[in-house]
C-alpha cells in the first residue's frame, strides 16, 4: 500500500492521506522504515523537483511518527462513522453471532482484551479480518460506548474504509497488532 504526499506552497511535506490535495504527488510504500528513509535521504526534494522546508532529513522519525498518527486517527474515524451508519456491532455475543453468520467483515479485538476471547473469535471469524491494534479504550471513544472490547463491523463500504486504513497502518506497527487474518483485496 502507498501514500501519497505533496509539497504545499511553503515547502512543507504534507500526508496526503485523502488523496485529494492539488500538485505534484510522491507516492511512498505506507512502512515506517520507507517514510524515515525518503525524509533522511531527501528523496521528497527530489520527487518535487523543489527545495523541502520541513521535514528536515534529522527529522526522520518524528515525521514518520505523525504521520502513523494521522493514519491512526483516521482509522478510528471510520471505526465511529461505521458504527452511526449502523454497520458496527459491539460486545462479545454480537461479534460472536455476526462473525458465525458471516455477516462481519472485520473484527475488532481490544489490544488489552483477555486471551480466552481471542482464541474464541478467532475460530469464529472465518474469512473475516482480526485487528487488534487499538486498545478497549481507544475503541470505545471511538465507538461512543464503554467497554468496547470486542467489535464486529458488517460488511460495507464502511468496512472498506477502516480496513484501507488499518492496511496502511500496519506498516508502522512493529509489535504486528494490526493482523489481517485473510488476504483481502487491496
Amino acid at each position: 500500500m502507498l501514500l501519497r504526499f505533496v509539497r504545499s506552497p511553503d515547502g512543507e511535506v504534507v500526508a496526503d492521506l485523502s488523496e485529494k490535495l492539488p500538485g505534484r504527488g510522491a507516492w511512498v510504500s505506507s512502512r515506517r522504515d520507507c517514510i524515515e528513509h525518503a525524509t533522511a535521504k531527501g528523496l521528497f526534494a527530489r520527487a518535487f523537483k523543489a527545495g523541502v522546508a520541513r521535514p528536515l532529513p534529522s527529522d526522520a522519525a518524528r515525521f514518520s511518527g505523525e504521520v502513523a498518527e494521522a493514519i491512526r486517527a483516521r482509522a478510528l474515524n471510520a471505526l465511529g462513522m461505521a458504527r452511526r451508519a449502523g454497520a458496527a456491532a459491539a460486545g462479545f455475543e454480537k461479534v460472536r453471532d455476526c462473525a458465525a453468520a458471516g455477516r462481519a467483515a472485520v473484527l475488532l479485538i481490544a489490544a488489552d482484551a483477555g486471551e480466552s476471547g481471542v482464541e474464541k473469535l478467532r475460530r469464529a471469524a472465518g474469512r473475516a479480518a482480526l485487528i487488534r491494534a487499538f486498545s478497549a479504550e481507544e475503541q470505545s471513544a471511538a465507538l461512543g460506548l464503554q467497554n468496547a472490547v470486542h467489535v464486529a463491523l458488517l460488511r460495507s463500504a464502511h468496512a472498506e474504509r477502516f480496513l484501507r486504513e488499518a492496511r496502511r497502518l500496519a506498516g508502522f506497527l512493529d509489535d504486528g497488532s494490526v493482523t489481517l487474518s485473510c488476504p483481502l483485496s487491496e
